[in-house]
């Protein structure tokens, strides 16, 4: 019986959600081909018959950490602008909250993964190209249909809002005690409103029309 059969996962899926397993419980100096098959169940090899290098092995759990984020975080799944802002900023803070209490460990794993590639160029490239293609691109097109004027820069203010904080309440001063979706919603709501020009109150569409 194949892997996904009993499990519901293929064998590279198995091998690279063990590989973030490993990075969360033990860091980058815990992530070997030999931990990763004891971690995922399976046979000694099997992840080096996968990702022969370790670039190779840290390249497939980059993708795998982005697929798994993007699910989380469902980008793609976010109200139009056309029902207003008060839908947009209702979605942000449910992902954000859910990102924050029911998948922290995906937070962790990023860092490790992020702090690496600072230090070899060939998963910088990699990571930050897997990053633009699941989130960055998304999150430009939506601030623009928003009615931003400089969609690039708001989302990257947005996304370093949201960063900051994800980071205090996983890793940070502030990992106990993780605001609130209502919290959440009070500061996207002030940040969004400060981009796009729209004055408090109401569920207006973009820019307050």
């Amino acid at each position: 019986m194949t892997a996904r059969a009993t499990t519901g996962r293929s064998r590279p899926e198995l091998i690279t959600d063990a590989a973030l397993a490993l990075l969360v419980e033990r860091g980058m100096r815990g992530l070997t081909h030999r931990a990763v098959d004891e971690r995922a169940g399976l046979p000694q090899g099997s992840t080096s018959n996968y990702a022969r290098t370790r670039q190779a092995l840290l390249e497939a759990t980059v993708r795998r950490l982005a697929e798994r984020e993007a699910r989380v975080l469902a980008l793609d799944g976010m109200p139009g602008p056309t029902g207003g802002l008060d839908g947009i900023v209702g979605a942000f803070a449910g992902v954000l909250h859910r990102h924050l209490t029911h998948h922290r460990e995906l937070l962790v794993a990023r860092y490790e993964l992020g702090l690496e590639a600072t230090r070899r160029p060939e998963l910088r490239a990699f990571y930050d190209a897997a990053g633009r293609h699941h989130f960055r691109e998304p999150l430009n097109a939506l601030m623009a249909a928003a009615g931003s004027r400089e969609p690039e820069r708001h989302a990257l203010s947005l996304v370093a809002w949201c960063e900051g904080l994800m980071f205090s309440c996983a890793a940070g001063s502030y990992h106990a005690a993780v605001p609130s979706e209502e919290e959440l919603r009070k500061g996207f709501e002030e940040l969004l409103r400060g981009m796009l020009g729209v004055p408090g109150g109401g569920a207006e569409g973009p820019a307050g029309t």
